[in-house]
């Protein structure tokens, strides 16, 4: 999980802290959810710890899957960088809550139910923010869009 927004000393710092809390809680993983969605919820444990104790305040990176080797022309290759840019500048814009629900939803693919224990909230409000965004990143794309 790319976590912090290109930063690679501080995705590598957190990666690390996420690897060694798994080895050390995994005697009290319950089986309640999946391994995966477990070390999700520690991975972004993590990462909300260091932005808190170093008030890191950029958001979360959207490039949370690897591309597999992909031969794209130069120019597909800049258009893609391109929209990836321009998603990583939306998602920054949006508020912390949102930018997480909107990760692990659509980046992650976790499910509602998932998503909900992983932000510790109930399902209903995971819908509502996820709209929230999804709703504030359509306003914001629709000027661009129609250029």
């Amino acid at each position: 999980m790319s976590l912090l927004n290109g930063d690679v000393d501080r995705a590598s710092d957190a990666s690390q802290e996420t690897a060694l809390r798994l080895l050390r809680d995994l005697p009290k993983f319950r089986g309640e959810s999946r391994v995966q969605t477990w070390a999700l919820g520690i991975a972004l444990n993590v990462t909300r710890e260091m932005k808190r104790s170093v008030k890191y305040a950029e958001s979360l990176s959207p490039e949370t899957r690897e591309v597999a080797s992909r031969t794209d022309s130069p120019a597909e290759t800049s258009d893609l960088n391109e929209q990836r840019a321009i998603v990583r500048d939306l998602l920054a814009d949006l508020p912390e809550r949102q930018r997480e629900a909107i990760v692990l939803r659509f980046f992650e693919d976790q499910s509602i139910e998932e998503t909900a224990g992983l932000m510790n909230c109930a399902k209903g409000t995971v819908k509502a923010t996820v709209h929230q965004a999804i709703r504030t990143l359509r306003m914001k794309l629709s000027p661009t869009t129609r250029n």
